[in-house]
């Protein structure tokens, strides 16, 4: 799928040459002259396959062109990545995640001070999706019957109807995606390509419409079942773990809560055959395409330091989190040579309150060496470093709070990214954005909602003790998991993976008082309320601006 992804880039040109047509209303860029039309793009049928990678691919792609040129109006291409940017709201704008650049994305963000008018980050994430949901619905058009017909392709049906309900998965993922951050986002199919700007139709009501289409893609399609198609494309399994997510989530989007559906969703995707990949830091490390992590990857994001190249992706996650020597020290405890990491941004940090969440043993401030606690009796899902750091976090120094290196330049035979290998400076570590161990978490979540609070339901409680096993704390493990100990648990499987905002908005603490992290509201301890509108971000103004079928979210 790698390499098919590097043929992907021939139909760029082609999908966005009716894009205008229909978002001609966002920050995209002026098209060349020279771009392909899509009957020459689609003049071959291995063409298809092409142009379906060329959508899943667009999580990791910021142009048609190269990784240092963007194709929509957010500076730096590195931050108009989809996935960069989609962890960025998802964690920034919490308690697990803290950024000292001056950006100026970022204190917005990370203050909870963001507004309608231009932050790059959100116009990436807004633009992004809609414009992926645009490749979407042209893609629907250019390979319909009709059209198949038209170009003598006829041979090419049963595949071609196939890849369509692959597509469709993929649009759905992206209306998720703006039903959870922007709410009420426009909504666009097909027939919005060269028509009538699209409306919004409401967060209920596109809740509705994704459960629907999702729902029949699932039982009644050509979606492929989990093993016919390599990874990463989707299968069955694919849509019942958004649906998984979406049903969990159902309270905030709709009013009504869907514990039910949860769990029964949940459950789908873990029949389908996925596995837990035994070594949890292995799921993190630039081979994870190949090193057998992907049995636990459900949906995932694909990069290549030689031909999906990003400084968005997992490259930041890599390179953003470490000072040169953390980054040699941490290396050296390891008992390695050099550098962990190819570069040292030095700017991605942890906040000690968040850490305390993690199941941590002997830790110490104002050591000299080691990690700033005992790792080897810790839970395994910790990787952090505090030497050479305060334990209060101060946003303006480099030198405070804890380091976070779960995303690394470590292979699973131990070596390193070396300067030596061609674009080293970025990551392959394919980025995970479902995977088996959210689903038992679901699961269990969804009991424990059904049941006071507590979960009671034997298998739920199997499938954490399976999580707790591979972190090696299954002896912590409490005898009553209650539903603020699996919120503990959720970060300490899924950090920095794009869900913790979404589960605090899900608990009721994403706004509350009661729920006081550092640097929240701008204030140090955090004791603050935030306004209730928090929990959507704003539509872009230049969609509002050159859109006139559109309203604003309230409060901004």
């Amino acid at each position: 799928m790698k390499k098919i992804l590097k043929n992907s880039f021939l139909l760029a040109s082609a999908f966005v040459f009716l894009l205008t047509s229909c978002i001609n209303d966002l920050d995209t860029l002026p098209l060349n002259e020279t771009d392909a039309t899509s009957e020459t793009a689609y003049a071959e049928p291995s063409s298809y396959l092409n142009g379906l990678s060329y959508l899943y691919g667009y999580w990791a792609l910021v142009s048609q062109n190269d990784m240092g040129s963007p194709d929509i109006a957010v500076a730096d291409a590195g931050q108009s990545e989809l996935t960069r940017m989609y962890m960025v709201l998802n964690e920034l704008s919490t308690d697990s995640f803290k950024i000292i650049w001056g950006d100026n994305y970022i204190v917005p963000i990370q203050y909870h001070r963001w507004t309608s008018a231009d932050n790059e980050a959100i116009i990436a994430v807004y633009t992004r999706c809609m414009k992926g949901i645009t490749l979407v619905n042209e893609y629907l058009i250019q390979t319909t019957e009709e059209k198949l017909k038209d170009r003598d392709h006829l041979g090419e049906i049963a595949t071609v109807n196939q890849y369509r309900a692959e597509a469709r998965f993929n649009r759905a993922l992206y209306y998720y995606l703006l039903l959870d951050l922007f709410g009420n986002p426009p909504f666009a199919l097909e027939e919005n390509i060269g028509g009538e700007l699209p409306k919004q139709i409401g967060r209920e009501a596109l809740y509705t419409w994704i459960e629907k289409e999702l729902l029949e893609l699932a039982n009644n399609s050509d979606m492929p079942v989990k093993g016919d198609v390599p990874y990463p494309r989707a299968s069955k399994g694919s849509v019942w773990a958004v649906l998984a997510r979406m049903y969990l989530n159902a309270e905030v989007y709709t009013g009504t809560p869907q514990w039910q559906k949860a769990k029964e969703a949940a459950l789908n995707v873990i029949g389908m055959g996925y596995r837990l990949h035994p070594n949890y830091q292995e799921l993190f490390m630039q081979d994870n395409s190949t090193n057998g992590a992907t049995q636990e990857f459900i949906v995932g994001v694909v990069y290549d330091k030689d031909n999906t190249q990003s400084w968005g992706g997992t490259t930041h996650l890599v390179s953003a989190t470490l000072s040169s020597d953390a980054n040699k020290a941490i290396a050296q405890n390891l008992g390695l040579n050099g550098m962990l990491n190819p570069e040292t941004w030095n700017g991605y940090h942890v906040a000690d309150d968040f850490i305390q969440r993690f199941e941590l043993s002997g830790v110490q401030w104002g050591a000299t060496s080691g990690f700033g606690y005992d790792r080897e009796n810790s839970d395994k899902r910790a990787f952090f470093y505090n030497i050479g750091s305060t334990r209060e976090f101060d946003n303006t120094t480099t030198d405070t709070g804890w380091r976070c290196w779960k995303f690394t330049g470590l292979y699973s035979d131990g070596h390193t990214v070396s300067d030596a290998e061609s674009n080293y400076k970025f990551s392959s570590i394919d980025f995970p954005v479902f995977r088996l161990a959210e689903m038992y978490l679901i699961f269990a979540e969804a009991d424990a909602r059904m049941n006071g609070g507590v979960v009671t339901d034997p298998v739920a409680k199997g499938y954490i003790n399976q999580l707790r096993e591979r972190a090696g704390v299954a002896s912590k493990t409490p005898a009553t998991m209650d539903l603020d100990w699996l919120l503990d648990e959720r970060v300490r499987e899924l950090m920095w993976e794009g869900h913790r905002r979404t589960d605090l908005i899900r608990y009721g603490y994403f706004t509350s008082m009661a729920f006081p992290w550092t640097l929240k509201g701008g204030v140090m301890n955090g004791k603050v309320s935030l306004p209730e509108h928090r929990k959507v971000y704003p539509i872009i103004l230049s969609d509002l601006n050159a859109n006139p079928n559109l309203v604003q979210n309230p409060g901004y």
